[in-house]
């Protein structure tokens, strides 16, 4: 993932006296709160700004004049080019209502090629042909949480055999009736000898972090990798492991991270059904040869896709973040740079205008960068004005 070096302050720092913090190097949203200091617009330890006044409105117009586009680099450019192939993909789609804000689909055509054209550049001069939309987030104050999602790859086998015990089902399509919970298709096997088997993984633990991220890659021990893509769930709603370990005061699970339980568990294997039944929600996966991707039915671009609330956030939308930047020696967000992502997924945990997923990529490294994610920024919907000229940009070709 790169990280731009664009960097922001808000349009309501302008108001409350943006500082740079020496020890980051960035321009953050606003300075971390102290003590016996006049009330101002600061952030706290997990990125939320404190203060800010409440929205009226789900989508509130902001001068994007006073924000800054990130530059356009090769990895943005592919994810754009994506997200015009997601667009196309979905035609159909007319308008979409959101609150007070109507959005047309061809608006989202043409803010992505827009933005396209600059190719390995920054945009500037963009407040005559785009505006910016803040969506009110999870506190109607602007503060919307980023989480990382990523794709794994997990040990598996054709056949059951030795550790290679757990299976990895498709989806059951003579099912009758509601489909059956986590705790029934793993705890008591209703599923079994229906054929639907893809392969059988070796840690149970493994296979259920695979589930939650919606797909992931197999390796088999010839060392050859396949794609298992999401093939849809059982419609249980997905419950948080993570919240049934915090209630519960005789498990002290200091790390909640995927490593983190992944730790405890392997350390206290009785407890692993208990733990991941907690959560109903079991999803199905089909084989595929293609790289991931995500409900726009496109590749995922790292560090630009994300996934979302679509009833709040149109697929193929483009935005503008004050994306967290978390200080791991100070435990605290210290600031916030400007980034450019892209609506082209969607999760079951992913629920209002207040949280979005940050696709982190493939990989052990991957993994890390999502594990660590889990703080406040805000967000910005670009769109076209109504009736106004098309910009050249001297980049495109």
């Amino acid at each position: 993932m790169k990280i731009h070096t664009a960097v922001i302050c808000l349009v309501l720092a302008a108001l409350t006296g943006c500082e740079t913090t020496p020890e980051s190097g960035h321009l953050p949203v606003a300075m971390p709160v102290k003590d016996n200091e006049p009330s101002k617009l600061r952030i706290d330890r997990a990125g939320r700004v404190k203060g800010a006044p409440k929205q009226k409105e789900i989508y509130e117009l902001t001068p994007l004049d006073s924000l800054v586009l990130p530059i356009i680099d090769g990895a943005a450019v592919e994810a754009l080019q994506q997200n015009l192939k997601l667009l196309d993909l979905a035609r159909g789609r007319s308008n979409y209502q959101v609150g007070n804000l109507r959005i047309r689909h061809e608006e989202l055509r043409e803010v992505t090629a827009m933005l396209a054209a600059w190719q390995h550049a920054q945009p500037f001069g963009m407040e005559k042909y785009l505006n910016a939309h803040q969506i009110w987030g999870r506190d109607q104050r602007g503060n919307v949480q980023f989480t990382g999602y990523f794709t794994p790859v997990i040990k598996v086998s054709r056949k059951p055999t030795g550790a290679f015990r757990y299976p990895i089902y498709s989806r059951p399509l003579d099912w009758e009736g509601a489909l059956p919970t986590r705790a029934q298709i793993e705890g008591e096997g209703v599923l079994d000898s229906m054929g639907l088997e893809l392969a059988y993984a070796a840690n149970k633990v493994d296979l259920y972090y695979m589930q939650v991220q919606g797909s992931g890659f197999v390796e088999y021990p010839d060392g050859t990798r396949e794609l298992f893509s999401y093939n849809g769930s059982n419609r249980h709603p997905y419950l948080s492991i993570e919240k049934y370990i915090q209630d519960r005061a005789d498990l002290n699970i200091a790390d909640l991270s995927i490593r983190g339980i992944r730790k405890f568990l392997l350390q206290n294997p009785s407890l692993t059904d208990t733990i991941l039944f907690q959560n109903p929600s079991y999803t199905f996966f089909i084989r595929q040869q293609s790289e991931p991707s995500g409900a726009g039915n496109v590749p995922l671009t790292a560090g630009y896709s994300i996934a979302v609330d679509r009833r709040y956030i149109p697929l193929g939308s483009c935005l503008l973040a004050a994306f967290p930047i978390f200080d791991n020696r100070k435990q605290r967000v210290v600031g916030h740079d400007y980034r450019l992502l892209i609506a082209q997924d969607v999760g079951g945990a992913i629920r209002g205008p207040g949280h979005v997923d940050f696709y982190t990529g493939i990989g052990d490294a991957a993994e890390q960068e999502a594990s660590n994610l889990k703080s406040y920024g805000r967000l910005w919907l670009l769109l076209p004005p109504q009736s106004t000229p098309k910009p050249v940009s001297t980049s495109l070709k």
